[in-house]
């Protein structure tokens, strides 16, 4: 039988040749990965303009023309006056921050000890006997039917708002957290009593990294819950922060106010929900790592 002869010797081919594209390949279908990566992007990012746009569109052609009287809906560049005018004089900035320290300080009470319970209950049978029951009766109660006890045991100042904010947070948090720890595949324990790994080993190289985008998506929800019951608080009591803009222009009958507030909350929400799908991104290469090693 004749010996078996390769692609490269029957064609020939030089061995710098063979060496060479054996080099560019990886790195040829990588950029072509990337390039599909990108050019999905960029179509998402080019559909998702026209519906807006055309929305702004007719906004400024009813307003110019008179369609629309201003008391209705005020003309997009009177809103834009009143966002510069609000900024110039640095109302907005103090209004922004106000809320944004309120969410953040509210979300990290109410998250951290949502991570803690999720990981609790998720590890150990007895502490889910113990704290789920108790913690479904909570959960199952709307965030404002909390409201008028909140009230009587806090008052309606800056300890209401922290409580509310905390709550919201503490509920999808716990529970993706949980949830997540529990789905864990089963057979990827096993193959670390396999291997031996201690329960930190263990922990750490498989059951957070597997439990992970659960347990992000919970912090998630978690953010966006406390962003959006602020803004109910802030309307609810409050003398300060972007809620309290809305009831304002409300009262005042300065529908350009409050829309420079609608504004602002879609922003800030839009960019929260994507910085955190940006850090995701990243944190998801830990876990490939994670596994790994």
């Amino acid at each position: 039988m004749p010996p078996a002869v390769s692609v490269n010797q029957e064609l020939n081919l030089p061995h710098h040749v063979v060496e060479s594209s054996r080099l560019r390949a990886p790195a040829f279908f990588k950029a072509a990965w990337w390039s599909h990566v990108l050019n999905k992007r960029s179509t998402a990012f080019i559909l998702a303009w026209p519906l807006p746009l055309t929305l702004l569109a007719l906004w400024w052609l009813g307003s110019s023309q008179g369609w629309i009287a201003q008391q209705t809906l005020p003309s997009p560049q009177m809103v834009f006056d009143t966002f510069s005018l609000l900024f110039q004089t640095g109302e907005l900035q103090n209004n922004l921050v106000i809320s944004l320290t309120r969410v953040v300080n509210g979300f990290l009470l109410g998250g951290s000890i949502g991570l803690l319970l999720g990981v609790a209950m998720g590890l150990s049978k007895t502490m889910e006997e113990y704290l789920y029951p108790t913690f479904k009766i909570i959960a199952y109660v709307p965030l404002l039917g909390w409201l008028p006890l909140l009230i009587v045991l806090f008052g309606i100042g800056e300890a209401l708002k922290f409580v509310l904010i905390a709550k919201a947070s503490l509920i999808p948090t716990t529970m993706n957290t949980f949830q997540g720890i529990r789905n864990v595949p089963r057979n990827f324990l096993e193959l670390g009593k396999v291997y031996r790994f201690s329960h930190w080993q263990l922990l750490r190289r498989i059951v957070f990294p597997a439990a992970f985008p659960a347990i992000w998506n919970g912090i998630r929800y978690g953010l966006t819950h406390s962003w959006l019951i602020l803004l109910v608080v802030e309307l609810l009591a409050s003398s300060e922060g972007l809620g309290y803009m809305m009831v304002s222009g409300q009262q005042l009958f300065q529908l350009d106010l409050v829309l420079v507030a609608v504004v602002v909350i879609g922003a800030i929400g839009f960019v929260m929900d994507k910085g955190l799908e940006l850090i995701e991104r990243r944190l998801l290469r830990w876990r490939r790592d994670a596994f790994a090693s």
